[in-house]
């Protein structure tokens, strides 16, 4: 099975308290290409400027990602993001945005594009995603957004979420989206705005998914060592997605694996700058992660211990 991503392929400028990097590949499309590309064939949409060269599309060249869809914009910069974390690496601190190619960005879509089995919407403006829903057919359509645009933009992306199967946002995002303080009740509310499922992304703390009927939580994969947690969130989508179009099948024990590999993938992505750690993993480390997240979250079945009470008590 193939996927579709349509998103942003940048550059970023990021410093931590561990490190600080300049001008390295990212762009929400290019973390979730490079995750779900250890699964399944990915076809990338998006735009890039004079500055990607070839040592840029040899990342996607190595993991056989089609990038024949990518834009290339004569005389123009691609998207650049800078920006900072403090020891609280669940939050970036915006330096400086520079859309450059990415404001006029619409994305194309090849004949190849619109016969994708699976389709994940990054993070761009609602009605763009919408015009890309429109043109495809998959079997299930995932979608990422931001409090920008649900603060911004509400009406355009309450629209698209109705052509939505899965929701993929963090918590901060879920509870501003339903307008509910309270995470089951805003997954309550979430869902009937569209999407069949939600996933909930808690950074360190896990990622949890929400249908009609089920509540599934797992925690992530425990690490020492968090360089940059930029690109991670996407990278988690790009190992569910991933997943979920190798095994081609969406019942709830294959939705559970997809999201523990997404949480697998996100661990490796953090341990490095931008996708230097992606760019060596191997199948036996994720098998090995996968194997250990699913060690931690076991235990045996029980009768809860009950209190002997005598006559005298």
């Amino acid at each position: 099975m193939s996927i579709l991503v349509v998103g942003s392929v940048a550059f970023d400028s990021v410093k931590t308290p561990f490190g600080e990097r300049e001008h390295i590949l990212g762009g929400a499309a290019m973390y979730f290409s490079v995750a779900a590309s250890f699964f399944s064939d990915v076809r990338l949409v998006g735009v890039v400027g004079d500055d990607f060269g070839p040592e840029h599309e040899a990342v996607f060249r190595e993991r056989k990602i089609d990038i024949s869809d990518l834009e290339r914009i004569k005389g123009q910069r691609s998207f650049h993001w800078k920006g900072e974390y403090g020891f609280d690496l669940n939050i970036a601190r915006t330096l400086d945005t520079q859309l450059n190619v990415f404001a006029d960005f619409r994305p194309k879509l090849s004949d190849a594009a619109r016969a994708a089995d699976y389709v994940f919407l990054a993070n761009i403006q609602p009605q763009l995603q919408r015009e890309v829903r429109q043109q495809v057919k998959p079997r299930i359509v995932a979608a990422d957004t931001m409090n920008y645009w649900i603060e911004n933009n509400r009406d355009d992306l309450l629209e698209t979420l109705k052509g939505v199967d899965l929701l993929i946002i963090n918590e901060a995002e879920a509870r501003e989206l339903a307008r509910e303080s309270n995470l089951i009740r805003a997954a309550r509310r979430i869902l009937l705005m569209g999407p069949a499922r939600l996933v909930v992304k808690r950074g360190e703390y896990g990622a949890v998914m929400f249908s009609e009927n089920s509540y599934f939580a797992i925690p992530a994969y425990p690490l020492e060592d968090v360089f940059d947690p930029t690109g991670a969130g996407d990278t988690f989508a790009g190992g569910l997605m991933g997943y979920l179009a190798a095994s081609n099948a969406s019942d709830e024990g294959t939705m559970r694996r997809a999201i523990i590999y997404g949480s697998v993938m996100a661990s490796f992505n953090v341990e490095e700058f931008g996708c230097d750690r992606l760019r060596r993993l191997t199948y036996e480390e994720i098998d090995q992660r996968f194997k250990t997240i699913k060690t931690i979250t076991q235990f045996a079945d029980s009768d809860a211990p009950r209190r002997s009470i005598s006559a005298g008590d």
